[in-house]
């Protein structure tokens, strides 16, 4: 319901309906509408966690943070009334205050560090996190919706990733990033 209705318009009756409880199951499990809605987006954050939690770090920086995106797109997409429910415009979201030990932007952020030590990315963390995450989002929010095939899906994902993340590499790396690209 969340995924599919604005959060106005959902009312606890509405959820026990569908649930075949009473309201008062409701009330008790979650404390109301708000502690519902609370639970749903957590079950979201958790899921997505453990998925990106779950990418192995290797010696190449630039290669965990695409099998990062490809974990981010596979939940994504294997999770699409959830991932709607977090990202998807439905409902607010307010992304400021800390990171916690269980957000999913920490591995990305750990990751894109690494890449910043290792002198293969370079700039502020924050701002290189942010234009991972509104390209693949985009890329996902489309694919979500109907907008391309599975194909030209696979092929907007490989390369919008990868030329997002060579636009941050220092300049040495992208020489030889295009050198490699251009010699296949």
């Amino acid at each position: 319901m969340l995924a599919t209705r604005p959060r106005e318009s959902l009312t606890v009756r509405a959820v026990a309906a569908a649930a075949e409880a009473s309201t008062t199951a409701v009330y008790s499990l979650f404390g109301g509408k708000d502690g519902l809605i609370g639970a749903v987006r957590d079950r979201a954050v958790a899921g997505l966690f453990q998925d990106v939690s779950a990418v192995q770090s290797s010696a190449d920086p630039l290669a965990d943070l695409y099998a990062l995106a490809v974990a981010y797109r596979r939940w994504g997409r294997g999770h699409s009334h959830l991932y709607t429910v977090l990202f998807g415009g439905v409902q607010s979201f307010d992304p400021s205050g800390e990171v916690g030990a269980s957000d999913p932007i920490r591995p990305l952020l750990a990751a894109i560090d690494r890449a910043v030590t290792a002198s293969v990315l370079v700039g502020e963390a924050t701002s290189i996190a942010l234009s991972i995450w509104a390209t693949l989002h985009g890329l996902v929010t489309l694919e979500l919706a109907g907008a391309f095939d599975a194909a030209t899906a696979e092929a907007a994902f490989r390369s919008a990733i990868h030329a997002t993340l060579r636009g941050w590499t220092t300049p040495a790396v992208f020489g030889s990033l295009r050198q490699a690209e251009l010699a296949h």
